[in-house]
């Protein structure tokens, strides 16, 4: 029996043993695998430079003849986080199946995949219930005053005026909440949100409002209406050329003074410094901030700076259920792949 030639490049949040195991417990699959270990996150993503191979390509770790290399005569290759450039698949006339385990293969030439018949499947949702949970913890932490408290006492100061009427926190049950975007994180969201007993408000052009939500009390309103009337306003959207620098200095003129902002989508959505000028000024009281436009953020910048922002370097996605439901994911396209199916998540 002839076996599948797998190339698995993950990484230290990946593990490359997670996809071989995944692939093992594909009943009938044949395979050898090569596999490769990144340093991410220990050595922070970069995107590609204009006028290099890598042009286009973001979100990457690993050096591309080292990749290429490593690939080699593999038929498909799994991966995370490195990257595969129109030049690098010059070099890999074998390969037949590109795998990533990511929520958008920002890291692949997909067209030049797709001119030279490789199909490229990614794991969309992988992380969504994560990064939900997440979302929640970032909403109470600036709502109910723990990241300020928490810093407060850490550096030796009891800040007992917490407790005050004009400083403390209110109920999510008091509040409304405008999720915007409605996708898989978005929807997750709302569901957690439910029980709080709030109010929410959903925005998303491109989805219809699922049933039971309409039922549960979910509005789907326009943009403008879901920041006049949200306390909380929490971020969900995909990085699109509409959708960059889509909540800017009007979009937070346009919320409530006092509300807070939540973002665990990501930087690019979001014009950074017409956030911290809300944020400076009190019209918004505070914000929770996952992601960044430049990641890492420069140690300097102003927004680390305020004591009404919740900081979080990246990490919402980061579950280990996100790392074995990925490399079931992956697992389950490879199988399709071999069977002559079509696939799930193609890219």
């Amino acid at each position: 029996m002839t076996r599948l030639r797998i190339a698995i490049v993950g990484d230290r949040f990946m593990k490359p043993d997670y996809f071989r195991r995944a692939l093992e417990a594909v009943p009938g699959l044949a395979f050898e695998a090569r596999t490769l270990e990144l340093d991410w996150p220990d050595t922070p993503m970069v995107h590609g430079e204009p006028g290099t191979e890598l042009e286009g390509l973001r979100e990457f770790v690993g050096d591309p003849d080292a990749i290429a290399d490593f690939i080699g005569d593999a038929e498909v290759l799994i991966n995370h986080v490195a990257p595969v450039s129109a030049a690098m698949l010059a070099r890999l006339p074998a390969l037949k199946l590109i795998a990533v385990s990511r929520g958008g293969p920002v890291n692949i030439d997909v067209a030049a995949a797709r001119s030279r018949g490789i199909p490229v499947v990614n794991a969309p949702g992988r992380n969504a219930s994560a990064v939900a949970e997440f979302t929640i913890g970032m909403i109470l932490a600036e709502t109910r005053l723990i990241t300020l408290g928490h810093r407060s006492l850490s550096q030796g100061e009891w800040r007992g005026d917490l407790y005050r009427e004009d400083r403390t926190g209110e109920e999510l049950s008091c509040q409304v909440v405008g999720v915007i975007g409605y996708g898989h994180i978005g929807t997750r969201v709302v569901r957690l949100l439910k029980p709080f007993g709030c109010s929410i408000l959903v925005n998303d052009p491109y989805v219809a409002l699922r049933p039971e939500d309409a039922a549960d009390g979910v509005e789907q309103v326009g943009l403008e209406e879901l920041l006049r009337r949200s306390d909380i306003v929490t971020l969900h959207a995909r990085v699109t050329e509409e959708t960059k620098g889509f909540i800017g200095q009007q979009q937070f003129a346009q919320m409530k003074r006092g509300a807070y902002f939540i973002n665990t989508a990501r930087g690019p959505l979001v014009d950074y410094d017409a956030l911290y000028e809300a944020l400076r000024s009190g019209h918004l009281r505070g914000a929770g901030l996952e992601t960044f436009a430049i990641e890492p953020p420069p140690p300097d910048w102003p927004l680390l700076r305020l004591d009404n922002v919740t900081l979080t370097p990246h990490i919402a996605g980061a579950s280990r259920r996100t790392i074995a439901y990925a490399a079931e994911m992956v697992a389950e396209e490879v199988r399709r792949f071999v069977a002559g199916e079509p696939a799930l998540n193609p890219a």
